[in-house]
């Protein structure tokens, strides 16, 4: 493994396994994207979803810090819940970790395209 990446490590009873914590970024990325509303994250490009979100471990829990965009009419706190629980569910049902905190950061808006 490499030295610049940091990793997750948890052991069981058959031996070690280690997540990168951009693999946990991407998947809070993708969980965010897949909630009705949220437009893009905020400075992501098409091939780096994870770039802007960040991913702290503290006492074998997850932190998570992402920037969204959302469209247009969405009510932010009911959207900034939405984004909350699907990020958790998703690293907490795919990694086995526990999720101790999704922090969202509303960047700005997008509006729909004028026709």
């Amino acid at each position: 493994m490499s030295d610049s990446k940091e990793y997750v490590s948890r052991s069981d009873e058959l031996g070690g396994i280690h997540i990168s914590e951009e693999v946990l970024a991407t998947i809070a990325a993708a969980a965010a994207l897949e909630v009705e509303g949220v437009g893009s994250l905020a400075n992501a490009g098409k091939k780096n979803l994870a770039r802007d979100v960040r991913v702290k471990m503290e006492n074998d829990q997850v932190q998570v810090d992402l920037s969204i965009l959302m469209a247009y009419g969405a009510t932010i706190p009911e959207m900034g819940k939405a984004v909350q629980d699907a990020v958790k569910n998703a690293i907490e049902s795919m990694s086995g970790l526990e999720v101790s905190a999704v922090n969202v950061n509303v960047a700005g808006i997008i509006f729909p395209p004028k026709t």
